[in-house]
């Protein structure tokens, strides 16, 4: 492979070296040498849609295991050469991957890559580390019981998702974690935690072609199962009516609330309507016109911000506040309002420019870290998107007419169909 130098401040093709080990993992690397430090980022197909009902929770549980101890280091030892350099390690999973990292100045970079390939490839689980890392998930479960925001957000997902990996807890219940074995963590690396078609992103202070050499020489005798890594999609479910749950919290003095819907993929035709048009209703400026009606001009809410949550399968497209619990109903009507006017009404011209503009603005900002170019970059190999994505993104962004956002909240915004969780302080007559 040839090896292209040519620098520029936008990651592309001409500063991106794309590599395939004997495994099969991919390997990206990108040269930045406005810094001394390194970034190793990457990630392997199996999260949290592989776990079961029974033993939701897994994935994330043995994840966090895998940095407890090796069959060359203790826990203790790995927590020692990681600190000793100054620099930072760790693995985790989400709902469709295990992602791992590490950060380190360039001349340390060969032996932190020793101590993360050592944790990814010969783990040990060690009795006593798993059940410290069950009292830590445990304990989060609990403060997850009184957390408004948390209980709101996991009620929502259940009621979008019913019978779906998406409305299943990622980190589990306490049920459910207090199950997990260490026959069930040591099954789930063996059949989910593999390198083919892993990605690892590696950007900093270090020549592509010494990067790719010491990847090679770490990863590529590297092999595992993997043979439950991929599922297939499940059908999206489909809102057919309103769905509430209201979620009682004594002792709370503040509600919060979570609204909406099933969305759209990130591979989905209409993904940049889609984002354009969350940014007008929940996140330009003081978060879009949530921000400006419900929370500045109507006082209903602390905060009322949209998330479009787009992955590898659709995921939800919501509205999330904070709110006096006497004003949640107020702030739930005033929400459906702005929410019917995305659907019913063109964008203003000044209003869709504006928007535009700060998609294409802050893109600039999201790579001025190593970590922003590093997640950036799996983004793109991720979805396919081509190394040119970011040098096309602000013409997709400046592509899109007040049309197509009235068009994509329409289709997915239902005014009439969402779903909606209220956690907070019982009613009061109750």
């Amino acid at each position: 492979m040839v090896i292209q130098r040519r620098s520029t401040s936008m990651p592309g093709p001409e500063n991106i070296s794309r590599s395939v080990l004997h495994n099969g993992m991919i390997v990206l690397v990108r040269e930045n040498f406005s810094s001394p430090a390194v970034l190793i980022t990457g990630y392997m197909p199996g999260g949290s849609i592989a776990d079961t009902d029974e033993r939701a929770g897994l994935a994330a549980f043995a994840a966090t295991l895998l940095t407890r101890g090796t069959k060359r280091r203790s826990f203790e030892e790995i927590n020692e050469t990681v600190e000793g350099m100054g620099a930072s390690m760790g693995v985790s999973a989400g709902r469709h991957m295990v992602s791992f990292q590490t950060k380190s100045l360039a001349e340390d970079l060969e032996r932190v890559l020793d101590v993360l390939v050592d944790s990814l490839r010969r783990p040990t689980f060690p009795a006593e580390q798993l059940e410290k890392v069950r009292g830590q998930w445990l304990t989060d479960l609990q403060e997850r019981d009184h957390d408004t925001r948390r209980m709101a957000s996991l009620t929502f997902r259940q009621l979008i998702y019913p019978g779906h990996p998406y409305g299943r807890s990622s980190s589990g219940y306490h049920e459910t974690v207090a199950a997990i074995s260490r026959e069930d963590v040591t099954g789930f690396y063996r059949h989910l935690c593999a390198p083919q078609k892993g990605v690892v992103a590696v950007v900093g202070a270090v020549k592509a072609d010494t990067a790719l050499r010491l990847l090679d020489n770490a990863m590529s005798d590297w092999t595992g199962d993997g043979s439950a890594a991929e599922m297939a999609q499940p059908p999206t479910p489909r809102l057919e009516q309103v769905l509430r749950r209201d979620v009682a919290m004594v002792g709370k003095t503040q509600s919060d609330i979570v609204l909406g819907w099933p969305g759209l993929a990130r591979g989905a035709p209409e993904f940049y309507s889609g984002l354009l048009a969350n940014t007008i209703l929940g996140r330009f400026g003081m978060y879009g016109r949530l921000g400006a009606k419900v929370r500045e001009e109507q006082g209903l809410a602390y905060y009322s911000l949209s998330s479009l949550e787009a992955g590898v399968w659709p995921g939800p497209w919501y509205v999330f506040a904070g709110v006096n619990p006497d004003n949640v109903e107020r702030a739930v009507e005033s929400i459906l309002e702005e929410v019917t006017r995305m659907g019913a009404e063109l964008v203003p011209d000044r209003e869709l420019s504006d928007s535009k503009a700060f998609l294409a603005g802050s893109l600039p900002l999201r790579l001025e870290t190593n970590e922003g170019q590093a997640g950036a970059i799996l983004e793109m190999e991720r979805y396919g998107l081509g190394l040119d994505h970011l040098q096309r993104y602000p013409g997709l962004i400046q592509g899109v007419t007040a049309a197509e956002v009235q068009a994509v909240s329409a289709r997915y915004l239902d005014p009439g169909a969402y779903g909606l969780a209220v956690a907070g302080p019982p009613p009061k007559d109750s």
